[in-house]
């Protein structure tokens, strides 16, 4: 079967939100040194580490938020059947990333909506009978 055109969209999408996910979390990574460092130099030490610790913590998770993107990317192009799956995990991943940011406060309300209408467009065009269909899932 010929791969939809809708899906090549969404594999290079994915691809470039996977690549420039990897990067934000070397930053994140960064942040988290300079945090560090802030700690063991004794400026501010709750700050640091505090502040360091949650850089970590959100490039570990944006680390493996791209990975499994540029998985989907991968499977997407190729029509992988186990990539269907994954892109779902993603978008419900995003989901509540988008929800824990709202309640952590590190969003608006606004932003929220967008994430989530974005993460619920990509569930509803993945469960579209073609695109299903091209996965090997109907």
């Amino acid at each position: 079967m010929q791969r939809p055109q809708l899906i090549t969209i969404m594999a290079v999408l994915a691809a470039i939100g996977g690549v420039l996910g990897i990067l934000g979390a070397f930053g994140l990574f960064a942040l988290g040194a300079a945090g560090g460092l802030l700690a063991a130099t004794g400026g501010a030490m709750d700050v640091g580490f505090m502040v360091g610790g949650f850089a970590v913590f959100w490039g570990l998770v944006t680390l493996i938020q791209s990975t499994a993107s540029l998985a989907f990317a991968y499977g997407a192009w190729f029509l992988k059947p186990w990539a269907w799956i994954l892109g779902i995990g993603i978008e419900v991943a995003a989901i509540f990333m988008a929800l824990v940011s709202l309640l952590g406060k590190s969003s608006d309300f606004f932003g929220f909506l967008i994430s989530v209408a974005i993460a619920g467009a990509i569930i509803y065009l993945l469960n579209t009978p073609e695109i299903k269909r091209a996965f090997g899932r109907a």
